[in-house]
């Protein structure tokens, strides 16, 4: 064994998993030499502008042209009977829906797709786009989904209002689109019928958006003398989109690549098919030449995929000690006009029934009734794992409730209720097995750093005092790492993924993945990996995604599945490489392969250490002639993994509010993040993640809503009214951590990406609704903006003394 301090600097050379690695991302972007879907320039390129429909449902009386193809520019302006002969007037969605690519004969939203208008330039198109004169007939709208469902409602879906099912269940009224229900419900109501102390209360998770850097867009080009489809694309996941393109279009999936380079952000929004999308294939390939779409910010905030919409009701069960004895939570999901949210085809609902969340509840029953509403589609996992931060929310407010009912301290209820480490691998009464946690440490981590106890102490002065204070905790438990293939996929399709490792004579790396980065530093992650694995630096390896024709397949970036997934694939493509280089190293050693000790960058012999080959060494060999008899040249690896289980990060959050009672502009004045993702690889991206995320949940707790009128017309569609944000807002975070590694995965790493988001809307929303629980306020709707704050003090009369 070489000595400490000469162990220590090659490690440190290596530059692999546990340092702080600055991503290599970053010196490209900070110089502006990003390359998004908008700096795609093609040879004789076409500009397509959308027309969209003012109305949130009427009926398409007639489409006239005359007037945007006389306009200087036009090339074209399509509909959706210019999309029919080609059969790409409807496409399905990835909740198993279909969806009108431009509307024909009715919309159904305010904003949906009418019409294309290709022209020359940009500006052009946008004029064309203006001249387009459609004639309506309006319709009453739904913007309310407990109206969606009453006798009289007007029916939204009219191409599929006799549908007795839509793919997951039979349907009860023409806007149903499934009831999904998970538990034993007997045993639930059993528990609460017998129950000493029970709980209600109706929880809203507003509609909010993702809001990313760059909208979406893309390049479209197809060549008719090879039969190829090129498409540069603002995705989340290129290989499923390359997969529906195929499903769409007939052209072979050989045929067709998909390419994402940096697209600006994600959080969810950039993983489904939009038909703005589909639009600009058609139109390349009728055309003949390159098609570029790019959508306006406040296009991206009106149709793109939203999140959330859940009106819940939640309800506990106790005995008098504060110990859970039932769940049950019931949803009415608002899907808008087309079922295209993005969930597992066996999960409806995403997996809501995580919501029993760090809690040993022995009966549980959960139900979610989606419907369609004159709203547009495609609900996405906003930085969380398919709904799991509205059932988070859900149990996070409950406990609280439940605590307040009892008069028991927020966080002793916690401890009453906490699955216990020795309890782990632990089945929920929902049927997640949740492989591992160690949760009361981590509370009593954060108590102590910001000394709850003396917070308690001071909140009751300020309370007696007039003033308003608000303590909020957060223990929460994540599922993320979609995901097992026995349980989840998108239309058939299993969630695994890939990684491609080829390693070079000199010992440079290029591997390749089937996931997306949008801003994670999964160059730098996955090289990390990869270096700790064969022991090359990571400043020699070169990570590759979004290029479906370079990368194995795999279903992409979204619900903390990088890590958790990819970064499986990673090390155990980087294993094989090392097994074979081990072979190699024993045959140049004279050696048995058992012989040998693996030690950071190179293979010693036992009890001779001196003799030794490095990882570099064996890469040149490998690509010469001295190798063991039969064995092929190289240091190449395929790797899918397809995980036994979800992995299951937590966290501990604590959140400390000042509120003034006269005008009710809320002041967070600390939070303190605990995380536990497992194994950490960078404590400086796992650091930054956790910010992200935080910033975030702090947006959708203190302002973000996606607001509409009785007629389904939008309120909150651009930067001047949706709340992004900025860091003149956004509180300081603290943050801690505790490692408890996942003892299925290759690495022992769970993701943490999107714990903080989860965690942390309901540890601000408990702090709010904490500062008025001395008046009786058991819970109060997101988000809590100034004035929504301020009507809460209006209503108790405390603005006024």
């Amino acid at each position: 064994m070489g000595n400490m301090s000469e162990l220590q600097e090659r490690e440190q050379q290596l530059q692999g998993m546990g340092a702080s690695l600055p991503r290599k991302e970053d010196a490209r972007f900070i110089r502006g030499q990003g390359s998004y879907v908008d700096d795609v320039k093609l040879p004789g390129m076409l500009f397509g502008a959308l027309v969209r429909s003012p109305y949130a449902h009427a009926r398409i009386k007639s489409i006239d042209k005359t007037r945007a193809l006389a306009s200087p520019g036009v090339v074209a302006v399509l509909t959706a009977d210019d999309l029919k002969p080609v059969n790409l007037h409807w496409m399905p969605t990835l909740g198993g829906d279909v969806q009108a690519v431009l509307a024909d004969k009715k919309v159904c939203f305010q904003m949906q797709e009418v019409a294309m208008v290709l022209a020359t330039d940009r500006y052009a198109a946008a004029d064309g786009a203006a001249l387009v004169e459609v004639d309506y007939e309006e319709l009453p709208a739904i913007v309310d989904p407990k109206k969606s469902m009453l006798p009289d409602a007007p029916v939204i879906r009219e191409d599929i209002a006799d549908k007795k099912e839509v793919g997951h269940g039979p349907r009860t009224h023409p806007n149903h689109i499934f009831t999904w229900e998970a538990g034993d419900k007997a045993a639930a109501d059993a528990a609460f019928a017998n129950a000493a102390i029970t709980v209600k209360e109706e929880i809203l998770n507003p509609r909010v958006h993702p809001c990313p850097l760059e909208t979406c867009g893309c390049v479209a080009s197809f060549s008719k003398p090879t039969g190829q489809l090129t498409v540069y694309l603002t995705s989340q996941a290129p290989h499923l989109v390359r997969t529906v393109l195929a499903m769409l279009s007939g052209i072979a999936e050989s045929k067709i690549r998909v390419v994402s380079g940096d697209i600006g952000g994600g959080f969810g929004n950039k993983v489904p098919v939009y038909p703005g999308y589909v639009a600009a294939i058609v139109a390349s390939i009728v055309t003949g030449v390159p098609v570029k779409w790019i959508e306006s910010r406040i296009d991206n905030i009106s149709t793109t995929g939203f999140a959330r919409d859940y009106h819940g009701v939640g309800e506990l069960a106790a005995d008098a000690n504060g110990r859970i004895k039932g769940l049950r939570f019931t949803a009415l999901a608002d899907h808008g006009a087309f079922n295209s949210h993005v969930s597992a085809t066996k999960f409806p609902a995403g997996l809501f029934s995580i919501c029993t969340g760090s809690y040993d509840i022995p009966n549980a029953y959960c139900r979610v009734d989606a419907v369609y509403t004159n709203k547009a589609p495609g609900g996405v996992a906003y930085r969380c794992s398919l709904r799991v931060t509205e059932a988070v929310y859900l149990i996070e407010r409950m406990i609280d409730v439940l605590a307040q009912k009892l008069g028991i301290d927020k966080a002793e209820i916690r401890r009453r209720n906490f699955v216990r480490a020795e309890q782990f691998p632990y089945t929920t009464s929902l049927g997640w097995t949740m492989d591992s946690g160690n949760y009361e440490p981590a509370l009593d981590k954060v108590l102590k750093a910001v000394d709850y106890d003396g917070l308690r102490r001071e909140q009751a002065e300020k309370r007696a005092k007039g003033e308003l204070m608000g303590i909020g905790i957060s223990t929460f438990t994540e599922i993320v790492g979609a995901g097992p293939t026995k349980v989840c996929d998108i239309l058939g399709i299993g969630l695994f993924d890939s990684c491609e490792i080829r390693v070079h004579p000199t010992g440079g790396v290029i591997a390749r993945l089937g996931t997306m980065s949008q801003g994670q530093g999964h160059a730098t992650t996955y090289a990390q990996i990869i270096a700790t694995e064969l022991g090359l630096p990571a400043s020699d390896i070169v990570v590759e995604e979004g290029d479906t024709d370079k990368a194995p397949y795999g279903a992409g970036t979204w619900g903390s599945r990088s890590t958790p997934v990819s970064g499986a694939a990673t090390a155990q493509a980087a294993r094989k490489i090392r097994e074979k280089a081990r072979k190699i190293a024993a045959h140049l050693l004279e050696v048995g392969e058992g012989d040998l000790d693996w030690e950071v960058d190179r293979f010693r012999v036992k009890g001779n250490p001196e003799q030794a080959k490095t990882m570099k060494e064996i890469c040149m060999v490998a690509h010469t002639g001295n190798l063991p008899a039969g064995m092929e040249q190289g240091l190449n690896a395929v790797s899918y993994y397809d995980p036994p289980n979800m992995t299951y990060p937590f966290g501990a959050y604590v959140c400390v509010v000042d509120i003034d009672k006269y005008t009710g502009e809320t002041k967070v004045r600390r939070f303190y993040a605990l995380d536990d993702c497992g194994t950490r690889i960078n404590p400086m991206i796992i650091e930054g993640q956790i910010h992200g995320g935080l910033t975030e949940a702090f947006a959708v707790a203190m302002g973000q809503q996606m607001p509409f009128d009785e007629n389904g017309n939008h309120l909150g569609n651009s930067l001047m009214d949706y709340f992004l944000p900025t860091a003149v807002e956004t509180p300081h975070w603290e943050t801690d951590h505790t490692v408890t590694p996942c003892p299925h995965h290759p690495l022992g790493a769970k993701g943490v990406a999107e714990s903080p988001h989860v965690g942390g809307i309901p540890c601000i929303s408990n702090a709010v609704i904490d500062a008025f629980a001395h008046l009786g306020v058991t819970h109060m709707d997101m988000p809590h903006s100034a004035y929504r704050v301020w009507r809460q003090c209006h209503a108790l009369g405390i603005d006024r003394h």
